[in-house]
């Protein structure tokens, strides 16, 4: 495969170059055609791909476009996510407006894009770079009557090392009472409690994500609550393969706490708006060396989200310098994050759970 497209669980990752959009577009009728969208549908999908790739070539000094399925929780959709280092956008407003398009695109504009879409986000940090996220779905039927679409509470992104065609790194949100089979982050009931992990596969490639992988699995199957008790279990999950970083958290917005247990160069933090306060984790490999574990527990305050990442992000980012993106949607936090702290030296990933009373009902 062309080492500027990447395909991976999470999705397709596309490298911003002179064919980006050539590129995105067979990618997205692939996705849509694969959960039989009408070829009407289609096209305007790749109209829109063709819009956010075009906007990319003109004004951003660096991009990526992540294309991906998505389950709604009321049907399948074909989500387009535009990730720039760039001047950012000054007017967003105006540039939203129907007809109002930028040089070099295909005259289309975001407004227009926008109406395209069954839900639509864009977010800008100026001389910093720009985020924008849509989700298609087929319009014939009933679906148009049940728009806007709910925006989930819950975002993850991972993306592999540059060169490589997977990713080590894995993630996984679901209700504290264990399910039959594993269900979609968007089809998680934000009323009840609920336990999430994030595991970085030691090194990169195959191997690596092997060792996430029967995480996730281990991590599905388990009946513990206490996440000290889950990372036990993972760790004899990963017994024979190469181990990993693992962060596990039990989050209740009922009660507004959360407890959490992590091992190894995982990052966890609980964000109040331009405040973060770090959830501390031991050293160790889940699946060779496990320490004594210890447990931590915090308050979540109104309004707060709870973000883990890998080590593929730095630390260096500060939610004080992000004033504006406590109130974006989880989404556009984890792609600001990846955008703002990603590196390319290794694989990333990033998590963001939203306190669901102030998490919003989408664009």
């Amino acid at each position: 495969m062309d080492p500027l497209t990447v395909e991976t669980p999470d999705g397709v990752w596309l490298r911003q170059e002179v064919s980006l959009a050539a590129r995105a577009r067979r990618v997205a009728a692939q996705l849509a055609g694969r959960v039989g969208m009408p070829a009407e549908r289609v096209g305007q999908i790749e109209l829109a791909v063709t819009e956010a790739a075009a906007n990319l070539a003109a004004h951003a000094d660096d991009g990526a476009l992540l294309l991906r399925l998505v389950d709604t929780g009321a049907g399948m959709a074909v989500e387009l996510l535009a990730i720039d280092h760039g001047p950012g956008i000054a007017d967003l407003d105006h540039a939203r407006r129907a007809g109002v398009s930028t040089a070099g695109t295909p005259g289309l504009g975001l407004g227009v894009l926008e109406r395209m879409a069954d839900s639509f986000d864009v977010h800008s940090l100026m001389n910093r770079g720009t985020v924008l996220v849509a989700r298609f779905r087929d319009r014939t039927g009933t679906a148009v009557a049940r728009r806007p679409l709910p925006e989930p509470f819950v975002a993850g992104l991972t993306r592999p090392l540059s060169g490589e065609q997977v990713c080590g790194d894995a993630w996984a949100v679901r209700s504290a009472e264990p399910p039959a089979t594993a269900v979609p982050s968007e089809a998680v009931d934000p009323g009840t409690p609920l336990l999430a992990m994030l595991c970085d596969g030691l090194g990169h490639g195959p191997l690596a994500a092997r060792a996430s992988e029967q995480a996730l699995a281990a991590f599905h199957r388990t009946t513990a609550e206490d996440p000290k008790d889950i990372i036990a279990e993972l760790h004899r999950a990963l017994t024979g393969t190469r181990g990993g970083a693992v962060a596990v958290a039990a989050i209740d917005w009922q009660r507004r706490r959360i407890a959490f247990c992590g091992i190894g160069n995982v990052s966890a933090f609980v964000v109040s708006g331009q405040a973060r306060s770090t959830l501390l984790s031991s050293p160790g490999i889940v699946g060779h060396h496990l320490p004594r574990l210890r447990g931590q527990e915090a308050e979540l305050p109104a309004g707060a989200s709870v973000v883990f990442h890998s080590d593929g992000l730095t630390e260096r980012w500060s939610p004080a310098t992000m004033p504006s993106l406590s109130a974006a949607s989880s989404t556009i936090i984890a792609a600001h994050l990846l955008r703002e702290a990603g590196v390319r030296r290794d694989d990333a990933s990033v998590v963001v759970i939203k306190d669901p009373a102030t998490a919003g009902a989408g664009s």
